[in-house]
């Protein structure tokens, strides 16, 4: 219901921005056309007078109009600098984590290609989960359910920028078929949570 409201009100402010930034486009093209237009058209619209007698009060108008789009402008293209850059640096953050993950980490990602699975269940406060997902490798998807005894779990992901830096060599996968030995190891190399969170979702206490 919250989430409903809270929709309901974003969309509400989105109308109202959308409106007052219509308005003041118009007050800037009205105003603009009344000081900027030929005489000749002006008179043959009835609005020659009209401009006359309150140039002053179109001036403001059009300077009002201008300063606010040239602000929306600016405001537009230091949102794109900054998303930029926050991208960039994310990317950054993810490729020198992959470099160091430590084995609990690296174990937990091999989960997901283990079990098939591009979202798995997992306990929020594992310190695996939770360094990745501060890193940004994981995503957290959610669906968060609380239990009585166990710590609480919610759905994760791999994120698509981390995708393109997880492969065999990374995770420590076998390189071709893995023998008897190497598929003994990477079980052995599981995370200890793997079969009461990861695998089969849970009943909520």
């Amino acid at each position: 219901m919250q989430n409903v409201a809270f929709k309901i009100k974003s969309f509400k402010m989105l109308s109202a921005k959308k409106f007052f930034f219509n308005t003041m486009l118009w007050l800037a093209i009205a105003c603009g056309a009344l000081l900027f237009a030929p005489d000749a058209l002006l008179s043959s619209l009835s609005l020659s007078e009209f401009s006359s007698q309150y140039a002053h009060l179109i001036g403001l108008g059009l300077i009002v109009g201008s300063a606010y789009l040239l602000t929306q402008v600016l405001s537009y293209f230091l949102d794109e600098a900054i998303s930029y850059l926050t991208d960039k640096r994310s990317a950054e953050i993810i490729e020198e984590k992959v470099k160091l993950l430590d084995p609990a980490e690296r174990a937990l990602l091999r989960e997901f290609f283990l079990q098939g699975e591009t979202i798995l269940t997992l306990p929020e406060q594992e310190p695996a989960v939770h360094s990745l997902l501060k890193t940004g490798i994981l995503e957290c998807l959610g669906n968060q359910k609380h239990y009585a005894i166990q710590a609480s779990t919610a759905d994760f992901k791999i994120s698509m920028r981390a995708r393109v830096h997880l492969n065999r060599q990374v995770l420590r996968f076998p390189v071709g078929e893995p023998s008897a030995e190497e598929m003994k190891n990477l079980i052995k190399a599981r995370p200890h949570f793997v079969h009461s969170f990861a695998a089969p979702r849970k009943q909520a206490a």
